[in-house]
């Protein structure tokens, strides 16, 4: 009785070895054309970052080369270094032009908003969106829309009630019209950061015996760290750069702020203007924001992207 043997499969042309083949010619093939794509882009977006870079950081160094100088350097040779550093131009803004005063005065008023927007902000943040009841999204949708009312259109009938509460030429009235101006984007922006905490450790904290406003505060809050940084880095940034509305709500010289200082110390020469003192009391101006922003911009970035990265 014969046996057959079965012959091993012939390798058809084209079969699997081949494709196997084409396969790593191909991947090999679209893994180039990838890689070069990606280092020109690479080297673009690096490119415009550096372009990017120059444009502020110059003049932010002009100004502070500027505020060395004295006034027939700078309208004679503009972009030349200083040839001395003339310190008598900030100490001249300072205590002849009130800068003190109105650096002073917007610390206060920043301080005591900034204060107030995180604290009822972040409140009605975390009830918006931790807590189902009705009108929530009516609340909600309302917050956000004070984000599009363009201020502007409030500025008469604002003057007219902060008139009547007797609140115009003071830093309490502003603090509060600070305060109400910051509060939408506030909400909306900690609401969707809330929204990404994770609920088992307010559960847990009720669970132990905890109250409502005991979570929030310990343990809720706490958590909320890289977002209330965030938001309060823009609202400093909004709140201390404000110029319309001190102009409108606060004319008085001794509650002026320092948006409104540096306006004074421009025209207060008439047509002979105070040019080194101005870029001095300028640069004061700006110090305490790059300040605020190098020292908070991991907390800013970390805050910013917690609620992609979950």
């Amino acid at each position: 009785m014969k046996t057959t043997e079965t012959p091993p499969p012939a390798v058809r042309p084209g079969g699997d070895r081949g494709s196997d083949q084409a396969a790593h010619a191909g991947a090999g093939r679209s893994g180039r054309k990838p890689g070069g794509e990606g280092a020109a882009l690479n080297v673009f977006s690096h490119g415009v970052l550096v372009i990017w870079a120059i444009m502020v950081v110059l003049p932010l160094l002009w100004a502070v080369m500027t505020s060395f100088k004295t006034d027939d350097a700078i309208l004679s040779s503009p972009w030349s270094l200083p040839d001395g550093l003339h310190l008598e131009n900030w100490g001249r803004a300072w205590s002849q032009a009130h800068m003190s005063d109105y650096f002073l005065n917007t610390i206060i008023v920043v301080g005591g908003s900034l204060v107030g927007t995180l604290v009822l902000g972040s409140m009605a943040a975390y009830v918006l969106a931790r807590f189902e009841f009705p009108g929530n999204r009516f609340v909600y949708y309302l917050f956000l829309g004070g984000n599009s009312f363009p201020i502007m259109l409030a500025l008469v009938p604002l003057f007219y009630v902060m008139s009547n509460l007797s609140l115009l030429n003071t830093l309490h009235g502003l603090i509060l019209v600070y305060i109400a101006y910051s509060l939408p984007f506030t909400v909306f922006f900690l609401t969707a950061f809330f929204r990404t905490l994770p609920s088992s450790v307010a559960e847990a904290a009720l669970i132990d015996g905890a109250s409502h406003s005991r979570t929030f505060f310990q343990v809720m809050l706490p958590m909320a760290r890289p977002g209330l940084i965030s938001v309060g880095i823009f609202n400093f940034l909004g709140q201390w750069n404000q110029y319309m509305l001190p102009t409108v709500l606060n004319t008085e010289p001794e509650t002026k702020v320092l948006s409104q200082g540096l306006v004074e110390l421009a025209t207060s020469q008439g047509y002979k203007g105070d040019w080194s003192g101005l870029f001095a009391g300028l640069v004061m101006a700006m110090l305490p924001v790059l300040g605020a922003y190098i020292v908070f911009q991991r907390q800013v970035v970390s805050g910013l992207t917690a609620g992609a990265l979950k």
